[in-house]
């Protein structure tokens, strides 16, 4: 007699089954082995469905881990697209306003319980690392063709959590309060510096 209880594969009756399975599985996954352990063929055998599904769900690795993990409220896919859409050299800019404005739309709150998330799971901290410096910024960066991507990278990464930290969770004034032209303003020009100037 055939076993009914058989592990299905593939797109399940109710797609979003399959959506919720694999957030649940990466959430589990990426905290074990991390961003850069984490492969989409386990996260898709964890949750008894084809790894196609992760491409079709989220678009791929980082969308998974953003959605799951970071629950972060944008596609990773899309912010690198928005801030490699213009001159490099207001790529600070662009990072800044893109960032701020997704951050915002949500009062702060999705940056707020991710931080706490981090404080109190060092894996979620390894894993967040790993994705902003090798999924977000050092994709930039490889654009540019710069040297010293690393470090760039881990500067870019340092100064936009400091700022989230500054602005949603101890609400330091002004820049908690102040409007995204002036953050840009005034931060944009460092971030500037690590994407592409000296650092010697």
């Amino acid at each position: 007699m055939e076993q009914v209880n058989q592990k299905r594969r593939g797109r399940r009756a109710a797609g979003e089954d399959t959506r919720a399975a694999l957030i649940a599985a990466a959430r589990e996954v990426f905290v074990e082995k991390g961003y850069d352990g984490a492969t989409v063929r386990a996260i898709a055998t964890k949750a008894g469905v084809d790894a196609a599904m992760v491409n079709h769900w989220f678009g791929g690795k980082e969308g998974l881990f953003a959605q799951s993990v970071l629950q972060l409220p944008f596609d990773p896919a899309e912010i690198l697209k928005r801030v490699l859409d213009g001159p490099v050299e207001e790529a600070g800019e662009r990072i800044v306003r893109t960032f701020v404005t997704v951050w915002d739309a949500t009062g702060g709150g999705t940056f707020a319980a991710l931080i706490r998330s981090v404080t109190s799971q060092p894996e979620v901290a390894n894993a967040l690392k790993s994705f902003l410096i090798n999924a977000i910024f050092k994709n930039v960066l490889a654009e540019f063709g710069v040297e010293q991507r690393e470090l760039r990278a881990t500067l870019c990464a340092t100064q936009m959590v400091g700022l989230g930290i500054v602005r949603y969770v101890v609400h330091f004034e002004p820049l908690a309060s102040v409007d995204i032209d002036t953050l840009v303003k005034v931060i944009a020009p460092n971030l500037q510096r690590y994407l592409t100037g000296d650092l010697d």
